[in-house]
């Protein structure tokens, strides 16, 4: 690789490419350094809005050739700055690539490019019968979500993204294009691709199409919401309805705090205290089984008010509290921005991990609602911050590290489902320890330049 060629003449180059579809304009470069994360903008020089694998594999080799960064972009909703251009250079955005490919009813599996959105592909999938239960919360793509390796309110019963993406096409740093696998549901054959680019964040390619395992749509769906005087009852209550073999479709967590927030958020009227969301799917005779066994487990464990929400609309209600837990957070604290990190522990150690990580939270004086995965052990902080306090600032990121250290301590991530991005670069040393030189080899080997996302996952990672 040369030196590094001048922004205008890679625009110049690129526009004879591709028209104006590659932009230079601020409004856009800014757009495309933003996302939901705290971060401060870190915007591209260039942005691009490929149409076509071929012309995804033709602008790398552009780019590559003119020392270039290569960042691809989704719907813009990471929170650990994942999409971030750190050292500028092209970002590509997805959001012309977004159609279904094709749909295999009977294999129920479907293709898709990546900038499609999970509501755009459910939406696309209406008339089959099938659905995609991976749910992050935000309306992401599914180029950003295999990216993250992301997960959500569904992956208790259905898995995460890594269970859920069967075969990948990717462009790699030197232009070639290559398929991870076939659709066979599975295979033995050689190593797993697949997976080594589902969470790899596009820092050693660029994911241009997904295959993905999609669902039957349940026969029966039924929620309920259940409070509880401690978070230690709660998470007790999710732990025996796991291990009762009860095949709940979601089991969400909000602290006390956090409910609150949606209470003032959705006008909600809900008991402000640590509280269980469920959600059942089969049919009509299995749903009301799985509720009625839940609702006595939580029962033991002290629940209280156990309320079904059998009516669509009452789910609804219910489920667009639970999604809009970020705009109720920062409701709690007008003019502050959120600081959101999430861990996952063994669900054994999980009631201790939430409880001791409130206490912290508490003791330092931070407004920090918690939202949690409990099914899979897995939980978000939103510390929220006054922006024109650098202190408030340091001392989240002191809480961070210790809600990270408690969580790899016992066993378990510094991230379940947020990916390393920016923000969690510092602890995977921690976590995996000399792992990680294996994955920088793997890095070096698919990336030597470090054009890939330079400055993810890894510190000093980009060479530009």
């Amino acid at each position: 690789m040369g030196p590094r060629v001048s922004t205008s003449i890679l625009a110049e180059r690129l526009t004879g490419m591709i028209g104006p579809r590659a932009s230079v304009a601020r409004g856009v470069l800014d757009q495309h350094g933003q996302s939901e994360s705290h971060y401060r903008n870190l915007p591209p020089d260039i942005v691009v809005f490929p149409e076509t694998t071929q012309e995804v594999a033709e602008i790398v080799k552009l780019c590559a050739s003119a020392g270039m960064p290569i960042v691809p972009f989704g719907a813009g909703t990471s929170l650990e700055g994942n999409a971030a251009s750190v050292a500028g250079g092209v970002c590509f955005d997805f959001a012309r690539m977004n159609k279904v490919l094709s749909v295999h009813d009977s294999d129920m599996d479907v293709v898709v490019q990546p900038g499609i959105t999970r509501k755009q592909l459910n939406a696309e999938l209406r008339n089959t019968g099938l659905f995609f239960p991976i749910d992050p919360g935000a309306d992401a793509s599914i180029g950003g979500m295999a990216s993250t390796r992301a997960s959500g309110t569904m992956a208790v019963r259905y898995g995460t993204m890594k269970d859920n993406v069967m075969a990948l096409e990717v462009v790699l740093a030197d232009g070639r294009v290559i398929r991870t696998a076939k659709r066979a549901r599975k295979s033995a054959a050689g190593y797993d691709l697949t997976r080594m680019f589902v969470g790899a964040e596009g820092t050693l390619g660029v994911i241009t199409e997904i295959t993905l395992k999609v669902h039957p749509v349940p026969q029966a769906i039924s929620a309920a919401v259940c409070s509880f005087d401690t978070l230690h009852n709660a998470v007790d209550t999710a732990i025996s309805v796991i291990q009762s073999a009860i095949p709940v479709a979601r089991i969400e967590l909000l602290d006390d705090v956090m409910m609150r927030g949606i209470n003032a958020y959705a006008k909600l009227g809900y008991r402000e205290a640590p509280t269980l969301f469920f959600e059942f799917h089969g049919s009509e005779t299995s749903v009301a089984e799985q509720a009625e066994a839940a609702q006595a487990i939580a029962a033991d464990n002290g629940g209280h008010g156990f309320a079904w929400a059998k009516a669509p609309e009452d789910r609804s209600r219910l489920w667009h509290a639970r999604d809009n837990t970020l705009y109720a957070g920062l409701g709690l604290r007008p003019g502050a921005r959120a600081v959101i990190t999430d861990v996952c522990v063994p669900i054994s150690r999980l009631a201790e991990c939430l409880t001791e990580t409130r206490r912290d939270a508490d003791e330092h004086g931070f407004t920090a609602p918690i939202v949690g995965h409990v099914g899979d052990g897995n939980f978000h902080m939103l510390i929220l911050i006054d922006p024109t306090k650098p202190e408030e600032a340091e001392g989240a990121k002191a809480l961070q590290a210790r809600m990270v250290a408690r969580a790899i301590a016992m066993d378990g991530t510094c991230t379940g489902e947020h990916g390393i991005g920016l923000g969690k670069i510092d602890y995977l040393t921690d976590e995996l320890g000399e792992a990680v030189d294996v994955m920088r080899s793997i890095k070096t080997a698919l990336d030597p330049n470090g054009l890939m996302n330079p400055g993810k996952i890894f510190s000093g990672g980009a060479k530009v």
